[in-house]
């Protein structure tokens, strides 16, 4: 009698331990992981794979600093908001090409998108935005307040409010340090109690002005985006950040115009990416990714930006991050 019992109980678990699978299934083409089908074989192998896979899973977020998530490609941010971990900046594109690409980046399944005052493209970004026809609430935009608009910070928030044009801003920074800087960020803590901004930051805020600015503060940032790249890593920089709660985000990650040949022609990079069938931008970027750093490259080209959103397919080894992290030259490439 006991081993009838025993029979109908694995029968019984069987296909609930399939049902539990398939959701997983279906997303394969998102980059998530596949649960190992349980429709047939040993239950008790099934529930040992699934385990495994978990603490798999477990180990990849232990071993990220950020604390970001690979199978929702996002992080949560200390506001308590999701941000996806990889997206497209808008610097230095035309109204045109940026409505573009934003196009192109949310037709290819990417969600982020950065932009500024001074990029003069933020009507082009919230443009995109509302002709998508994806939810707003799936969409993380960010945008930035220029120091020259330090002094007058309410009109500057209301003034992007408009620009985008997109019910409410995901994410506003101060665009780096200038007089009247701690009243700005003031005025844009009093916009996320207001509900125009959801979460606040800073942008090239490195370890000395963090530590005159944080204790003049009342919310913490949620984000501090700095330049990041194999040959300016902010090594001494990215813990420290991290260590605070806050999550680090990178512009450019290929150097910035001018440097972008030699980082992507580099031969310990350009060897990395062979090994791993990929391109070297997207070995710089699956570097950044690994090291706990959000990135946001940019381009105009709807074939580079999905390439750019195509890092979950491979990861490096600890060896191989560690033949990057030798590649730091401490050089800077912008005055920021």
């Amino acid at each position: 009698m006991k081993y009838f019992l025993i029979l109908s109980l694995i029968f019984a678990l069987v296909p609930a331990l399939s049902a539990c699978g398939q959701p997983a299934q279906e997303q394969t083409d998102s980059g998530q992981e596949t649960l190992p089908d349980t429709s047939s074989g040993n239950p008790e192998e099934a529930i040992a794979e699934d385990s495994a896979s978990e603490n798999t899973r477990a180990a990849d977020t232990e071993k990220n600093p950020g604390g970001f998530d690979f199978e929702t490609k996002t992080v949560l941010l200390n506001s308590g908001y999701e941000m996806p971990v990889m997206g497209l900046g808008t610097y230095s594109l035309s109204d045109e090409d940026c409505y573009n690409s934003v196009t192109a980046l949310l037709e290819a399944g990417g969600r982020l998108i950065d932009t500024a005052y001074m990029y003069h493209n933020e009507a082009a970004v919230g443009r995109a935005v509302r002709d998508s026809g994806i939810p707003r609430e799936e969409i993380f935009v960010i945008t930035k307040l220029y120091p020259n608009q330090f002094s007058e910070p309410e009109a500057a928030i209301d003034l992007a409010m408009k620009a985008l044009d997109i019910e409410y801003i995901d994410m506003m920074l101060l665009h780096h340090p200038g007089e009247g800087d701690v009243e700005a960020y003031h005025a844009m803590e009093q916009a996320v109690a207001d509900g125009k901004i959801r979460s606040i930051g800073l942008s090239n805020w490195y370890v000395e002005e963090l530590e005159e600015f944080l204790p003049q503060v009342t919310i913490t940032p949620a984000l501090v985006q700095n330049e990041i790249h194999p040959y300016y890593q902010e090594n001494d920089v990215i813990p420290y950040i991290q260590e605070l709660g806050i999550t680090v985000q990178g512009w450019y990650p290929f150097g910035g115009r001018g440097y972008t040949a030699e980082l992507l022609g580099d031969e310990t990079i350009s060897a990395i990416a062979e090994a791993h069938e990929a391109t070297s931008a997207q070995v710089i970027l699956r570097w950044n990714l690994q090291k706990g750093v959000a990135v946001i490259p940019g381009s105009s080209s709807p074939e580079h930006i999905r390439e750019n959103l195509d890092l979950f397919g491979f990861t490096l080894t600890e060896e191989e991050m560690s033949q990057i992290n030798g590649l730091d030259r401490r050089e800077k490439h912008d005055w920021y």
